[in-house]
């Protein structure tokens, strides 16, 4: 290791904020040279990783997310918790950034010595998650911050990756129950471990409590995903700070039940594996694109198909076909 990603890694190890910051746009980086020094930097970290608590939260737009995680996460401070947070946006389709911005929605929790924010546009990754968000998961433990939060760009038919990089997936809904029973996809409410109903405060209190009635019959009818783990049905109000208490007992209970039947272990085990193969897939589509005689092909496939002259699933078989003959043609030269 060089001397600059030596000095990197011990001001990390040491919590310094901009030093993770310069970190983790290491990896994010699409030059080479930049993202090797990341992962260089990522595996002398790794010793150093894996005590934090991972939550992920997910919801429709509107509910609320950046108000609850800044309420929860000031809430966690207090109790003497280090809280970092990985804000995910939608990408501009312009400029590639972040759209909505969601650290300035968080300004108490931003600027409190205790926390970490990191906003990252999703940059067309499907799963409501961006690229690096595991490896960020990883500097953030290493940092020594022991809650880390993944917030998703919100909730959807694909919305569901976050489930593979944390241990507890929380899912916050509006006091609506009958807009959203309709409108949410079925996968997510079987994901979830709790599930929130916020904004319950003033004159939406009596609907929250209605809400959270619907939800506990409606989740009798689901599988969960976890053996040692029914789902926990409650309400909050983010902006007034209510209900924190109750949801942080929840959490506490969740990570017992799944530490105690060892599901919690072997959790880890599987995301990890899952990473792995992510990671397999990506490095295989860069392969195949960077291919001198699939290039030369792919406008005359991708006009095909434009035209509609060629079903994109013959398209797509022909392409496959020519990266499967370079790769027999580069192995019979060696």
């Amino acid at each position: 290791m060089n001397q600059k990603n030596s000095t990197l890694l011990e001001k990390i190890l040491q919590g310094d904020r901009r030093a993770m910051a310069k970190a983790i746009t290491l990896l994010e980086s699409t030059n080479s040279e930049s993202f090797e020094k990341g992962q260089e930097l990522l595996d002398s970290l790794l010793p150093h990783t894996g005590k934090a608590l991972r939550i992920g939260i997910t919801g429709v737009p509107g509910v609320g997310k950046s108000t609850f995680i800044e309420a929860f996460g000031l809430f966690l401070i207090k109790l003497k918790h280090r809280v970092a947070v990985l804000a995910v946006d939608p990408s501009s389709p312009v400029t590639g950034g972040s759209i909505m911005g969601d650290k300035t929605r968080m300004n108490e929790l931003s600027q409190h010595p205790n926390s970490f924010i990191r906003p990252s546009p999703s940059s067309g990754v499907l799963g409501g998650v961006a690229r690096k968000t595991r490896e960020t998961v990883l500097i953030c433990e290493a940092a020594g911050y022991d809650i880390v939060f993944v917030e998703t760009v919100g909730v959807g038919q694909s919305e569901t990756l976050v489930d593979s990089m944390v241990d507890l997936f929380m899912l916050l809904m509006l006091p609506n129950a009958g807009d959203e029973l309709q409108g949410i996809k079925k996968g997510v409410l079987e994901l979830a471990d709790l599930i929130v109903v916020n904004k319950s405060d003033g004159l939406q209190e009596p609907l929250a409590i209605s809400t959270q009635s619907e939800y506990r019959k409606a989740m009798q009818l689901l599988s969960s995903s976890k053996k040692s783990w029914d789902p926990q049905i409650l309400r909050c109000s983010a902006l007034e700070k209510v209900g924190m208490q109750i949801i942080w007992e929840a959490v506490k209970n969740f990570q017992d039940a799944l530490q105690n039947s060892g599901e919690w272990a072997q959790q880890r085990r599987s995301q990890s594996a899952k990473w792995m193969w992510a990671l397999v897939e990506e490095g295989l589509l860069k392969n195949f694109r960077k291919n001198e005689n699939i290039k030369k092909i792919i406008p005359e496939m991708e006009e095909s198909v434009s035209s509609g002259e060629m079903l994109p699933s013959n398209a797509a078989r022909r392409l496959l076909e020519k990266w499967a003959s370079s790769k027999k043609t580069c192995t019979s030269k060696k």
